[in-house]
Protein backbone atom coordinates (compact mmCIF):
# COMPACT_ATOMS: atom_id res chain seq x y z
CA UNK A 1 0.00 0.00 0.00
CA UNK A 2 2.34 2.73 -1.44
CA UNK A 3 -0.17 5.25 -0.79
CA UNK A 4 -0.60 5.04 3.23
CA UNK A 5 2.16 6.46 4.85
CA UNK A 6 5.09 4.35 6.19
CA UNK A 7 3.80 2.44 9.46
CA UNK A 8 0.22 2.76 8.54
CA UNK A 9 -1.98 0.58 10.77
CA UNK A 10 -4.48 -1.74 9.52
CA UNK A 11 -7.75 -3.31 10.62
CA UNK A 12 -9.43 -6.14 8.66
CA UNK A 13 -13.20 -7.25 10.13
CA UNK A 14 -14.49 -10.43 8.83
CA UNK A 15 -10.78 -12.00 8.69
CA UNK A 16 -12.05 -15.41 8.96
CA UNK A 17 -13.62 -15.49 5.91
CA UNK A 18 -11.55 -16.33 2.64
CA UNK A 19 -11.69 -12.79 1.45
CA UNK A 20 -10.93 -10.77 4.58
CA UNK A 21 -7.97 -14.10 5.66
CA UNK A 22 -6.45 -13.28 2.16
CA UNK A 23 -6.11 -9.42 2.58
CA UNK A 24 -5.07 -9.94 6.28
CA UNK A 25 -2.43 -12.40 4.89
CA UNK A 26 -1.15 -9.12 1.88
CA UNK A 27 -0.99 -7.22 4.57
CA UNK A 28 1.32 -8.87 7.07
CA UNK A 29 3.28 -9.24 3.90
CA UNK A 30 3.83 -5.36 3.47
CA UNK A 31 6.62 -4.22 5.39
CA UNK A 32 5.25 -0.86 5.35
CA UNK A 33 2.59 -2.13 7.84
CA UNK A 34 3.08 -1.67 10.38
CA UNK A 35 0.30 -3.54 12.49
CA UNK A 36 -2.84 -5.82 11.11
CA UNK A 37 -5.75 -6.49 13.33
CA UNK A 38 -7.67 -9.08 12.26
CA UNK A 39 -10.84 -9.52 13.95
CA UNK A 40 -13.75 -11.70 13.32
CA UNK A 41 -16.55 -13.80 15.28
CA UNK A 42 -14.03 -15.94 16.19
CA UNK A 43 -11.54 -13.22 17.50
CA UNK A 44 -10.36 -10.95 20.86
CA UNK A 45 -12.90 -9.30 20.72
CA UNK A 46 -14.66 -11.08 18.80
CA UNK A 47 -17.04 -9.24 16.27
CA UNK A 48 -20.60 -9.82 16.14
CA UNK A 49 -22.85 -7.52 13.10
CA UNK A 50 -25.79 -8.77 14.64
CA UNK A 51 -25.20 -7.03 17.74
CA UNK A 52 -24.71 -3.65 18.60
CA UNK A 53 -23.14 -3.77 22.13
CA UNK A 54 -20.52 -6.00 20.12
CA UNK A 55 -20.06 -3.25 17.61
CA UNK A 56 -19.46 -0.66 20.13
CA UNK A 57 -17.11 -2.89 22.21
CA UNK A 58 -15.23 -3.23 18.68
CA UNK A 59 -14.91 0.60 18.30
CA UNK A 60 -13.30 0.66 22.23
CA UNK A 61 -11.08 -1.66 21.76
CA UNK A 62 -9.77 -0.30 18.43
CA UNK A 63 -9.21 3.51 20.00
CA UNK A 64 -6.33 2.45 21.85
CA UNK A 65 -4.59 1.65 18.22
CA UNK A 66 -5.72 4.55 16.65
CA UNK A 67 -4.71 6.52 14.60
CA UNK A 68 -5.70 3.91 12.01
CA UNK A 69 -4.90 4.01 7.65
CA UNK A 70 -6.83 1.10 6.45
CA UNK A 71 -10.38 -0.43 7.45
CA UNK A 72 -11.40 -2.96 5.37
CA UNK A 73 -14.88 -4.58 6.14
CA UNK A 74 -14.94 -7.92 4.57
CA UNK A 75 -18.17 -9.44 5.90
CA UNK A 76 -21.21 -10.32 3.74
CA UNK A 77 -24.12 -13.33 3.34
CA UNK A 78 -25.71 -14.19 -0.02
CA UNK A 79 -27.01 -17.17 1.26
CA UNK A 80 -27.35 -19.65 4.56
CA UNK A 81 -28.44 -22.64 5.95
CA UNK A 82 -31.97 -21.44 5.97
CA UNK A 83 -32.02 -19.34 2.91
CA UNK A 84 -31.06 -19.23 -0.98
CA UNK A 85 -31.11 -16.33 -3.00
CA UNK A 86 -34.71 -15.44 -4.14
CA UNK A 87 -35.68 -15.82 -7.25
CA UNK A 88 -38.77 -14.54 -7.66
CA UNK A 89 -41.09 -12.17 -5.79
CA UNK A 90 -43.10 -15.04 -4.57
CA UNK A 91 -40.34 -16.18 -2.57
CA UNK A 92 -39.85 -13.32 -0.91
CA UNK A 93 -40.31 -13.39 3.14
CA UNK A 94 -39.39 -10.68 5.77
CA UNK A 95 -36.85 -13.41 8.01
CA UNK A 96 -34.97 -13.45 4.81
CA UNK A 97 -35.01 -10.33 3.55
CA UNK A 98 -34.50 -8.86 7.70
CA UNK A 99 -31.35 -11.41 7.83
CA UNK A 100 -29.83 -9.94 4.63
CA UNK A 101 -30.25 -6.44 6.07
CA UNK A 102 -28.98 -6.99 9.38
CA UNK A 103 -25.25 -9.12 7.77
CA UNK A 104 -25.09 -6.72 4.81
CA UNK A 105 -26.08 -3.61 5.20
CA UNK A 106 -27.12 -2.56 9.11
CA UNK A 107 -23.51 -4.31 10.64
CA UNK A 108 -21.42 -2.62 7.84
CA UNK A 109 -23.25 1.13 8.71
CA UNK A 110 -22.75 0.80 12.35
CA UNK A 111 -19.34 0.20 12.00
CA UNK A 112 -18.52 2.68 9.54
CA UNK A 113 -20.09 5.38 12.40
CA UNK A 114 -18.18 3.76 14.78
CA UNK A 115 -15.00 3.41 13.10
CA UNK A 116 -14.77 6.06 10.74
CA UNK A 117 -13.65 9.04 13.89
CA UNK A 118 -10.33 6.39 14.45
CA UNK A 119 -8.93 7.34 10.56
CA UNK A 120 -5.88 9.23 10.82
CA UNK A 121 -6.89 13.14 10.35
CA UNK A 122 -3.95 14.55 8.59
CA UNK A 123 -2.61 11.81 6.42
CA UNK A 124 -4.56 9.72 3.58
CA UNK A 125 -6.85 6.67 4.95
CA UNK A 126 -9.01 4.24 3.60
CA UNK A 127 -11.92 2.40 4.67
CA UNK A 128 -13.27 -0.20 2.28
CA UNK A 129 -16.58 -2.55 2.48
CA UNK A 130 -17.17 -5.29 0.21
CA UNK A 131 -20.08 -5.10 -1.47
CA UNK A 132 -21.43 -6.45 -5.23
CA UNK A 133 -21.68 -5.58 -8.50
CA UNK A 134 -25.37 -7.29 -8.04
CA UNK A 135 -26.16 -4.33 -5.68
CA UNK A 136 -25.71 -1.90 -9.04
CA UNK A 137 -29.31 -0.34 -9.63
CA UNK A 138 -28.19 0.68 -13.26
CA UNK A 139 -26.31 -2.49 -14.48
CA UNK A 140 -29.42 -5.00 -12.89
CA UNK A 141 -30.17 -6.88 -16.11
CA UNK A 142 -31.37 -10.48 -14.78
CA UNK A 143 -32.95 -9.43 -11.76
CA UNK A 144 -34.20 -12.12 -8.77
CA UNK A 145 -31.53 -11.74 -5.72
CA UNK A 146 -33.59 -9.11 -4.04
CA UNK A 147 -32.48 -9.39 -0.25
CA UNK A 148 -28.70 -10.00 -1.30
CA UNK A 149 -29.24 -7.11 -4.46
CA UNK A 150 -31.47 -4.57 -1.85
CA UNK A 151 -29.09 -4.90 1.08
CA UNK A 152 -25.74 -3.88 -0.72
CA UNK A 153 -27.24 -1.24 -2.85
CA UNK A 154 -28.61 0.08 0.03
CA UNK A 155 -24.87 -0.50 1.93
CA UNK A 156 -23.88 1.67 -1.25
CA UNK A 157 -25.37 4.52 -0.15
CA UNK A 158 -24.35 4.51 3.49
CA UNK A 159 -21.04 4.44 1.96
CA UNK A 160 -21.54 7.53 -0.54
CA UNK A 161 -23.92 9.36 2.30
CA UNK A 162 -20.61 8.56 4.52
CA UNK A 163 -18.17 9.92 2.57
CA UNK A 164 -19.75 13.36 2.45
CA UNK A 165 -20.02 13.69 6.01
CA UNK A 166 -16.12 12.52 6.22
CA UNK A 167 -14.64 14.86 4.21
CA UNK A 168 -15.75 17.68 6.68
CA UNK A 169 -13.90 16.07 9.60
CA UNK A 170 -11.10 13.84 7.67
CA UNK A 171 -10.06 15.54 4.52
CA UNK A 172 -7.80 12.99 3.50
CA UNK A 173 -9.91 9.73 4.30
CA UNK A 174 -11.34 7.92 1.01
CA UNK A 175 -14.63 5.30 1.42
CA UNK A 176 -15.21 2.66 -1.19
CA UNK A 177 -17.84 0.27 -1.73
CA UNK A 178 -15.69 -2.31 -3.31
CA UNK A 179 -16.68 -5.46 -5.62
CA UNK A 180 -14.50 -8.27 -5.72
CA UNK A 181 -15.77 -10.31 -8.50
CA UNK A 182 -16.52 -14.10 -7.85
CA UNK A 183 -13.89 -15.56 -5.27
CA UNK A 184 -13.12 -18.81 -4.53
CA UNK A 185 -15.50 -19.03 -1.60
CA UNK A 186 -18.14 -20.47 1.14
CA UNK A 187 -20.35 -17.46 -0.36
CA UNK A 188 -19.82 -17.93 -3.99
CA UNK A 189 -19.32 -21.97 -3.97
CA UNK A 190 -23.05 -22.53 -5.32
CA UNK A 191 -23.30 -20.03 -7.86
CA UNK A 192 -19.59 -20.42 -8.96
CA UNK A 193 -20.15 -22.89 -12.05
CA UNK A 194 -20.88 -20.47 -15.01
CA UNK A 195 -18.39 -17.81 -13.42
CA UNK A 196 -14.96 -18.02 -13.68
CA UNK A 197 -13.95 -17.76 -10.16
CA UNK A 198 -10.33 -16.67 -8.55
CA UNK A 199 -8.63 -17.41 -5.59
CA UNK A 200 -8.80 -15.60 -2.70
CA UNK A 201 -5.81 -14.33 -2.48
CA UNK A 202 -5.47 -13.05 -6.13
CA UNK A 203 -8.62 -10.73 -5.51
CA UNK A 204 -7.08 -9.50 -2.07
CA UNK A 205 -3.92 -8.08 -4.18
CA UNK A 206 -6.20 -6.78 -6.72
CA UNK A 207 -8.43 -5.18 -4.24
CA UNK A 208 -5.71 -3.37 -2.33
CA UNK A 209 -4.26 -2.19 -5.30
CA UNK A 210 -7.64 -0.67 -6.64
CA UNK A 211 -7.65 0.81 -3.14
CA UNK A 212 -4.09 1.72 -3.53
CA UNK A 213 -4.54 3.24 -6.53
CA UNK A 214 -8.06 5.71 -5.62
CA UNK A 215 -7.30 9.45 -5.99
CA UNK A 216 -7.88 12.23 -3.97
CA UNK A 217 -11.50 13.22 -4.33
CA UNK A 218 -13.10 9.82 -5.12
CA UNK A 219 -14.34 9.18 -2.03
CA UNK A 220 -17.60 7.83 -1.76
CA UNK A 221 -16.72 5.96 -4.74
CA UNK A 222 -18.77 2.34 -5.99
CA UNK A 223 -15.22 0.33 -7.35
CA UNK A 224 -14.56 -3.36 -9.06
CA UNK A 225 -11.65 -5.29 -7.79
CA UNK A 226 -10.00 -4.32 -11.25
CA UNK A 227 -10.09 -0.48 -10.00
CA UNK A 228 -13.11 0.09 -12.47
CA UNK A 229 -16.12 2.50 -11.40
CA UNK A 230 -19.36 0.92 -11.59
CA UNK A 231 -22.72 2.10 -11.94
CA UNK A 232 -25.03 3.21 -9.33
Amino acid sequence: MQSLPPNYRAVVIGASGAIGAAITHQLQADPRCAEVIALSRASTPPVDLLEESSITATAQFLRTHAPLHLIVIATGMLHSADFQPERRLSQLNYAQMMASFRINTLGPAMLIAQLTPLLARHERSLFAVLSAKVGSIADNRLGGWYSYRASKAALNMIVKTAAIELARSHPKALLAALHPGTVESALSAPFSANHRTRPAPEAAAEMLHALDQLPEGESGSFLAYDGQRLPW
